[in-house]
């Protein structure tokens, strides 16, 4: 009976939460007429909507090219990052402390502060208008990451890598053998963070890309939204017939990942 409060509290926010997704599916289900209208069952049923949107323009392409550019992001900013937190766990040396606070200091610097000297950089090395510039920043680490990974090698027994150190092996075998399969979970959240926020970003393919077949999906839906929504067919069956296409790869991620991602997550906060 203690729990009921805390179970209807939660239950109550995750309906909270689901109905803005569970209205777009029902809205994108439903002719051109009733889209705006009320309830949250789809009728009357137009499933043709997803077969126009997924042909009116080249959805297959941005799906494929922020599959791409996710997995690339992800994967460069997991490794170096953890390269970086295993220096600061792993190694003592005079101004440690002080230099990983000014790698958490970079937190701080908001994206518009770096976006004109970072773009002129891209657009020297003649990279503007390429996939390059939305996944390649990431080669250098991420100081949130950095912490995450940093707090979870420490909650790791020193003497693991001691031992191996006697046994003759080399740093990058301390790393690749020993601390990264212990480091999996912590791992797996930051690819999943860093999938998320590389396939829902817009800022960056709307600098770098001018190319259509070059486009995320982000930057497809507003191309979308121009042409069949404000200011364009008004028709918003479309629009959001694309919306839930683009919305339901990350909801499979999440599912498939969900038990390894909750680990990681709860230990890091445990032991850190």
């Amino acid at each position: 009976m203690r729990r009921l409060p805390y179970l209807a509290a939660s239950t109550g926010a995750a309906v909270l939460f689901t109905l803005p997704f569970v209205w777009l599916i029902s809205a994108s289900l439903r002719p051109r007429e009733y889209v705006f209208g009320t309830g949250f069952l789809p009728l009357p049923f137009a499933p043709a909507n997803y077969a126009e949107a997924w042909s009116a323009v080249p959805l297959p392409t941005w799906l494929f090219n922020s599959v791409l550019v996710g997995v690339a992001a992800a994967a460069a900013v997991t490794i170096s990052s953890a390269w970086v937190a295993f220096g600061f766990a792993y190694f003592r040396f005079p101004g440690r402390d002080l230099l990983f606070g000014l790698v958490l200091a970079t937190m701080m610097l908001p994206f518009a502060v770096t976006m004109i000297p970072t773009y002129l950089i891209w657009s020297e090395l003649r990279l503007t208008d390429t996939q390059v510039p939305l996944w390649a920043g990431n080669l250098f680490g991420s100081a949130f990451y950095i912490f995450l990974l940093r707090q979870f090698l420490l909650s790791l027994p020193r003497e693991y890598f001691e031992a191996a150190r006697v046994d003759g092996a080399s740093y990058p075998q301390l790393f690749w053998k020993l601390a990264f399969p212990l480091i999996r979970p912590a791992l797996l959240v930051a690819f999943v963070f860093e999938f998320k926020a590389s396939w829902t970003d817009l800022l960056k393919p709307l600098i770098y890309l001018r190319n259509e077949e070059l486009f995320t999906l982000p930057r497809g839906l507003k191309v979308v939204l121009d042409r069949f929504g404000y200011g364009g067919e008004q028709q918003w069956e479309v629009v959001l017939a694309g919306s839930v296409i683009a919305t339901v790869p990350m909801l499979v991620l999440f599912f498939l990942a969900q038990r390894h991602f909750v680990e990681g997550i709860a230990t890091s906060g445990r032991k850190g």
